[in-house]
C-alpha cells in the first residue's frame, strides 16, 4: 500500500496535513520526528515525506532538528513552514527572523513553474504564519514562489524532488493549497490514489488480528459512535477473544442503556458485559463541581471498573478505546494546550492494569470514523447517532451532580431529539444536545411566581469537530422544544439557544 509520511514538527495543523492527503486517496501516517530514523523511514517505503511546520527557530539549538541524510534516501520531501526551513537550514541555507516584515494571515503569492505548481495560476492567495523566513537557499535550489515581503515563499531541487514551501497549503485559506498537495502527490510522488476507507479497515483488521493473536481484549464500549467502530473492528479482528464491557455510569442520555446492550447482543453477537454502576460513579462525583475533575474522575473510575471486570473473566492483556484524534487534541497531545481532558486519553490514571492499550481510531477525524462505520456494516442509525462524550451528562449538567438534575437534563434532551427527529432536521446539525445550566431566574406558570433552572439547547455543525459552527435551525422549531420543555420538564423555567462557534467555545458547555 503506498503511502506518505508526515513527519511531525510540533505545528497545529500537522493531522489536518494527513486528513488532506487522505482526502486524495493516499494513505498517511503521523509520526514524531524523533521517532522514527531515516533508515527506518527508507524500509518502510514511503512513497513521500512531508515536513510539518512548528513554533521554533530552525537556529535554535532546543529546537527540533534531525538527520540531514533524510533528503538523500530518493525519497520525494515537501516541508511546509517550519518543515520549509528546516529542509533549507539541512542542505546549507540561511534562515534569518523576518522582525516587523512576519507575515501572518491571508498574503498575495507569486509562483513560478514548477510541478508544485502546475494547473495554479501565477497570483493568488495564501495562508502565511512566520516570523523566519529562507533569505538563502541551498546549492542546487531554485526560489519558485515569493511574495511582497517574503523573497523565497517556496524552494525546490527538481533533481532530488525536494520542495519546501513557507505558506500552509493543508488550510482551506490558501487559495489552491489543495492543488498543491495534490500536485505533490501525484506529479512528485507518483502516486496512484487507490487508498480508500475499505483499505484503512481491512488493513487495521490484518493488523490487529497480527499484533493480538492470541491475546484477551476487553473493549470500553460506551455506545457512542467512536466506540462502537472500534468495537465492530476489533470483533472482526480478534472475534471471541474480545469482551466488551459497557458502563451505565448513570450518566447516559435516556434508555440509552437498555438500546446499547440490546444492539450490541442482537446485532453483532458480540460479549458484552453491562455493568451498571450509577450509584458509584455519582458518590465519587458528589460535591463536585469544576467541569474538569468530572472528567478525571470519571476517566478514573472507568479504567478501574474495567480492571475490576477483567480480573472476574480472567487475565486480559489489551485494553481498547473508541480515541478519535479531536480527542488527542483538546486532551493536550504532544506540545498542544489542554482544552478539557477527554476520559479515554487526558483522563487516564497514572497508573493502569493492562499490558496495552490500543486505540484504532487515534488517528481518524469523526467523519472519517463514520466512513469506517459503514465500511464495517454497522447500521447507518447507528453510525449516524449523535456523538455523546465518555462522561455523558456529567458535563452537562453545570455545577454539582444529583440524580433528580440528571432526570432533568435527561428529560429535556430527549425532547429536542425526539422535535429535531420529528421534523426531518436529524441530519441539520452534527452534534446537538441540551445542557442543564447551574442559573435559576424568575418565571410565571399559572399566574405564580416560579424561580427554575435555565436550560441551553446546543446544535453545530462541522465536518471534523476541530472547529463547529452553530446551527441556523427554524425558529419554529426552537419555539416547540422551548414550548415542551417548560411544560413537560418540572423545574425549568427559561430555555436559550447558544449561537457561538468553536472556537472561541467548545462544542460541550463545560
Amino acid at each position: 500500500m503506498e503511502k506518505i509520511l508526515v513527519l511531525d514538527f510540533g505545528g497545529q495543523y500537522n493531522q489536518l496535513i494527513a486528513r488532506r492527503v487522505r482526502e486524495n486517496h493516499v494513505y498517511a501516517e503521523v509520526k514524531p520526528y524523533n521517532k522514527i530514523t531515516p533508515e527506518e523511514i527508507r524500509a518502510e517505503g514511503y512513497a513521500g515525506i512531508i515536513f510539518t511546520g512548528g513554533p521554533n527557530s530552525v537556529y535554535d539549538p532546543a529546537s527540533p532538528h534531525y538527520d540531514p541524510a533524510i533528503l538523500e534516501l530518493g525519497i520525494p520531501v515537501l516541508g511546509i513552514c517550519y518543515g520549509h526551513q528546516l529542509m533549507s537550514w539541512m542542505a546549507g541555507g540561511e534562515i534569518r527572523s523576518a522582525g516587523a516584515i512576519s507575515e501572518y494571515g491571508k498574503i498575495s503569492l507569486t509562483v513560478e513553474e514548477s510541478p508544485l505548481f502546475a494547473e495554479i495560476p501565477r497570483e493568488s492567495n495564501c495562508w502565511m504564519s512566520h516570523t523566519d523566513f529562507v533569505s538563502a537557499v541551498p546549492a542546487g535550489f531554485t526560489v519558485i514562489a515569493h511574495t511582497e515581503s517574503c523573497p523565497c515563499a517556496a524552494m525546490s531541487d527538481e533533481s532530488r524532488r525536494l520542495y519546501g514551501v513557507q505558506f500552509h497549503p493543508e488550510v482551506t485559506h490558501t487559495q489552491f493549497g489543495g492543488q498543491i498537495l495534490s500536485n505533490f502527490l501525484f506529479r512528485v510522488c507518483g502516486c496512484r490514489g487507490d487508498w480508500k476507507m475499505d483499505s484503512f479497515v481491512s488493513a487495521s483488521v490484518r493488523k490487529y488480528s497480527a499484533e493480538l493473536a492470541g491475546k484477551k481484549v476487553l473493549c470500553a464500549l460506551s455506545g457512542g459512535v467512536d466506540s462502537s467502530v472500534a468495537a465492530v473492528l476489533l470483533h472482526k479482528a480478534v472475534g471471541d477473544n474480545l469482551t466488551c464491557v459497557f458502563v451505565d455510569h448513570g450518566m447516559l442520555r435516556k434508555d440509552e442503556g437498555d438500546l446499547v446492550e440490546r444492539t450490541f447482543r442482537e446485532k453483532f453477537d458480540m460479549k458484552i458485559i453491562r455493568v451498571n454502576a450509577q450509584q458509584r460513579f455519582l458518590a465519587k462525583l458528589a460535591g463536585v463541581k469544576e467541569p474538569e475533575r468530572k472528567r478525571k474522575i470519571i476517566g478514573e473510575e472507568f479504567i478501574r471498573v474495567f480492571e475490576e471486570e477483567a480480573k472476574k473473566i480472567g487475565k486480559v492483556d489489551v485494553l481498547v478505546q473508541g480515541t478519535i484524534y479531536p480527542d488527542v487534541i483538546e486532551s493536550g497531545a504532544g506540545d498542544a494546550s489542554v482544552i478539557k481532558s477527554h476520559h479515554n486519553v487526558g483522563g487516564l490514571p497514572d497508573v493502569v492494569d493492562f499490558d496495552e492499550i490500543v486505540e484504532p481510531l487515534r488517528y481518524l477525524f469523526k467523519d472519517e470514523v463514520r466512513q469506517a462505520g459503514l465500511e464495517l456494516g454497522i447500521p447507518g442509525e447507528l453510525v449516524w447517532r449523535q456523538p455523546f462524550p465518555g462522561p455523558g451528562l456529567a458535563i452537562r449538567v453545570l455545577g454539582d451532580l444529583t440524580w433528580d438534575k440528571l432526570e432533568t437534563l435527561r428529560e429535556a434532551d430527549a425532547i429536542f431529539r425526539e422535535e429535531m427527529a420529528a421534523q426531518g432536521l436529524t441530519r441539520a446539525a452534527d452534534q446537538y444536545f441540551a445542557v442543564l445550566t447551574d442559573s435559576r431566574s424568575v418565571g410565571v406558570m399559572g399566574d405564580a411566581r416560579t424561580y427554575g433552572c435555565t436550560v441551553v439547547l446546543r446544535a453545530v455543525t462541522t465536518d471534523d469537530f476541530m472547529t463547529a459552527d452553530w446551527a441556523r435551525l427554524p425558529y419554529e422549531l426552537l419555539a416547540k422544544v422551548s414550548s415542551r420543555i417548560t411544560n413537560e420538564v418540572h423545574g425549568i423555567s427559561r430555555v436559550v439557544y447558544d449561537i457561538t462557534s468553536k472556537p472561541p467555545a467548545t462544542v460541550e458547555w463545560e
